[in-house]
């Protein structure tokens, strides 16, 4: 991968939020990579998926450290693609994708966070959440109704809540690092008229038909609100130990490159090898191959 893929992700990535703007980052914006690079983009992107199934073998090998990848954006911006292009190479068994609807009775019968932390991947392995308790900041808010449908407390809801929440989501997602478990946050950043022709999209073809909700395009009527919650959002969870990465979304070839350059990036930064073997276990290996080897002279005579 050239440098510059791997130069990028710092460019997106934010540690610390406070003075974060969105309309500072272009959705549009391909890091100066051209319409020509478009074309090589898929094999730029199979060298990554590649490289990554690599380091998971080697991360679940280890059995040290686990990984925590979240996806938030508005509809249509590409998760479950980003998903599927961008993971297709690693092995199943060590890796598990959880996508969060609207909560059941149950979960709402928790406090907000019990449902995703239920869904953590063990050590080992990669761990994938579509929306996330993320939610909880960005739909609740906009949705004032969805927060009275949590049967909290009254004198527990106060205008300081949001802060309240934004302050145990750092300290959640602090609990989790200090425990070896690697957060990367990914917002794709949609313009909203890309999303509009995404949704045209999905209406002019049946087979993209299915894709398509009526509530997609009630949510788009609250664009600016969504848009004042996400940067809030970032603003406030954005940390060294658990970064956010604003990913331009316009382009889907751009935004899937930047996520698998993050990924393999930081699986590179934990120094992952086999275990090794030591003098006892060496010695039980050895005994293994006598026996073996005896079993095919036996077969032989």
């Amino acid at each position: 991968m050239p440098k510059r893929l791997t130069d990028l992700v710092d460019k997106y990535r934010i540690a610390h939020g406070k003075r974060f703007r969105l309309k500072d980052y272009n959705p549009a914006d391909t890091f100066g990579l051209g319409s020509e690079f478009k074309g090589l983009s898929s094999k730029f992107l199979e060298a990554s998926t590649e490289e990554m199934a690599d380091l998971q073998d080697k991360l679940y090998a280890q059995d040290r450290w686990s990984m925590l990848i979240i996806l938030q954006a508005m509809d249509a911006a590409g998760k479950d693609g980003t998903i599927k292009h961008v993971m297709s190479g690693v092995n199943p068994q060590g890796c598990r994708v959880t996508s969060f609807k609207s909560p059941s009775q149950l979960e709402l019968d928790h406090d907000y966070m019990w449902r995703c932390l239920r869904e953590l991947p063990p050590r080992g392995n990669i761990g994938i959440f579509n929306r996330s308790y993320y939610e909880e900041v960005l739909a609740v808010r906009v949705h004032p109704e969805f927060l009275q449908g949590e049967h909290l407390p009254e004198k527990l809801v106060g205008k300081n809540i949001w802060r309240e929440r934004f302050e145990d989501i750092n300290a959640i997602e602090q609990y989790l690092t200090r425990n070896g478990t690697v957060i990367l946050k990914f917002f794709l950043h949609l313009s909203r008229h890309e999303q509009k022709k995404r949704f045209l999209s999905r209406l002019d073809h049946p087979v993209k038909n299915w894709k398509f909700s009526g509530a997609d395009v009630q949510e788009r009527e609250h664009w600016d609100e969504y848009q004042d919650a996400f940067e809030d959002m970032i603003r406030h969870t954005a940390t060294p130990h658990a970064p956010w990465f604003v990913v331009p979304a316009d382009n889907k070839w751009f935004s899937r490159l930047v996520v698998a350059s993050a990924i393999v990036e930081a699986l590179k930064g934990l120094k992952l090898e086999y275990p090794t073997v030591d003098a006892e276990k060496k010695t039980a290996l050895e005994q293994a191959r006598v026996k073996l080897e005896a079993e095919e002279k036996k077969k032989t005579k």
